[in-house]
């Protein structure tokens, strides 16, 4: 009996793997054979984030008079009349000069950057029951009346995609780009803990940094100021990160103390630039009281004799 038929059959294959092979070639790198590309329509509503600088703004405008009758109907009801919040709902407005506090009341006016945030967020995500449900000129309006509830700008101000960006909010000055240097740890994948011997706790203890010098006694608990350390400063201050004088280097911290106690003391809270590093004023933790840092700074002296 004559194979012809199972030649044909053998060289159809052989093209069709061929081509496949050869379109696969051509394909994008990622792609898995499944999916497709996203079409314009479908970016478009996942793309409507607002840049400082008002790009991703869309065309309208809304004022604080209509943006006043908006949120007493959407927003009152969790935000406050005036913005000072019902219950645990967060407050708008109010806490100007309260951040060096204790605990510091967190407004759009007091602690915000930025007032693309603002319309960016009632934009995405208000009211809480229905989000999106705003047109643009009412999202506009009702971030005109929140300013306006922060004394911002006055009764009669319209909030608009050409003015927006030029409205700047009182704290945008105090947010810095990020100062701590982007590193990791290497693996150790030595003297691991025998797992038999871990002890799963209801809730996590407090970090203390292996090989720290002078560590309290387990039955006198941490101080005061150990507990600040471990919270706040050991990010930086563990390893020496950033330039910043490592727990138990006691050659640099003695040439610090050469200065005083005041001038280590008002550095911590206030902040130093040096010409290896930088101190951020209270570590970046601004919650923090100036006897916590100075306790804080008690215990580094301490185990750093």
């Amino acid at each position: 009996m004559s194979r012809f038929p199972e030649v044909l059959l053998a060289l159809a294959a052989t093209l069709t793997l061929s081509a496949n092979l050869a379109a696969d070639a051509r394909k994008p790198v990622g792609y898995y054979g499944y999916g497709e590309a996203a079409t314009a329509e479908q970016i478009a509503g996942w793309d409507i984030d607002v840049r400082p600088d008002g790009l991703g703004l869309p065309p309208g405008s809304g004022s604080v008079e209509d943006g006043e009758s908006i949120y007493d109907e959407q927003c009152a009801e969790c935000h406050g009349t005036f913005g000072e919040a019902v219950g645990r709902y967060p407050a708008l407005s109010g806490g100007e000069g309260s951040l060096q506090e204790e605990r510091p009341h967190k407004t759009i006016g007091s602690y915000w950057g930025h007032t693309s945030t603002l319309w960016d967020y009632i934009h995405r995500a208000m009211p809480f029951q229905r989000p999106e449900s705003l047109s643009d000129d009412e999202v506009y309006a009702v971030t005109a009346y929140v300013l306006y509830l922060n004394d911002l700008v006055e009764d009669d101000f319209v909030l608009s995609q050409d003015n927006l960006a030029s409205i700047e909010l009182p704290n945008a000055g105090n947010f810095i780009p990020e100062q701590r240097p982007d590193v990791k740890n290497k693996r150790c994948m030595k003297n691991c803990r025998d797992p038999e011997k871990i002890e799963i706790l209801s809730e996590a203890p407090l970090y203390v940094p292996e090989g720290s010098l002078k560590v309290a006694a387990a039955d006198a608990g941490p101080t005061e100021g150990q507990k600040v350390y471990q919270r706040s400063c050991g990010l930086c201050h563990d390893q020496g990160i950033a330039g910043a004088p490592a727990l138990g280097d006691a050659a640099d911290w003695s040439r610090r103390l050469e200065q005083g106690i005041d001038l280590v003391y008002d550095h911590a809270i206030n902040g130093f630039q040096g010409s290896v590093g930088m101190m951020p004023a209270k570590g970046g933790f601004v919650q923090l009281s100036d006897d916590e840092v100075r306790q804080a700074v008690d215990y580094i002296l301490e185990q750093s004799r």
